[in-house]
């Protein structure tokens, strides 16, 4: 496999760095892991690393994965396709967060420059960001868990919206006076 990290303070400048970063079986599975899935199947980062001003760079890739998630219902195997654009900014003069409360900057791709660029970290965290939050196998739906203690009727969530029946009170009263309209 090509080296997966890069020392962006010796590539070349005047041109762009082109990268193709497919992880072997060991590899996947150790990413599967990390991110806490059944397995990964096929992984793969391809793109450009592209000199910006006198030291800012910017990575232009795109992510195809195949990941099989457990589903969120029948903790089936769910097997995902993945296919998304990767762009990250790296600025040389970010500024380091301080204090207790700081804001997230409006451009969630800028990063602070690293000395070496591990392509196969940003892989991994451009798939933790691309997998869905709770995977459902093909026609699986939740459904409804009513709870309550023992001796206890159980409210449902209808039961629970008070003016819900305020709605069919009106539609009641609305069509009792068409009724004795005619």
């Amino acid at each position: 496999m090509p080296p997966t990290t890069l020392p962006l303070s010796r590539l070349g400048r005047a041109s762009t760095t082109s990268f193709d970063v497919q992880p072997d079986a060991p590899m996947r599975e150790t990413i599967a892991k990390d991110l806490g899935i059944r397995g990964l199947r096929k992984a793969r980062l391809t793109g450009e690393l592209i000199a910006e001003g006198k030291a800012d760079w910017r990575l232009d890739a795109k992510l195809g994965a195949t990941a099989v998630q457990d589903c969120v219902v029948t903790l089936e195997p769910v097997t995902t396709r993945i296919d998304t654009g990767v762009t990250r900014s790296y600025r040389v003069n970010l500024p380091e967060p301080s204090g207790d409360e700081w804001e997230m900057p409006e451009d969630d791709t800028i990063e602070a420059l690293p000395d070496t660029l591990d392509l196969l970290q940003v892989l991994s965290e451009a798939l933790a960001l691309a997998l869905p939050d709770y995977p459902r196998a093909e026609g699986v739906e939740l459904g409804q868990a009513v709870f309550a203690a023992p001796g206890v009727v159980p409210m449902t969530d209808e039961e629970a919206k008070p003016l819900a029946g305020l709605a069919s009170l009106r539609d009641q009263l609305a069509k009792g006076g068409e009724d004795e309209e005619n």
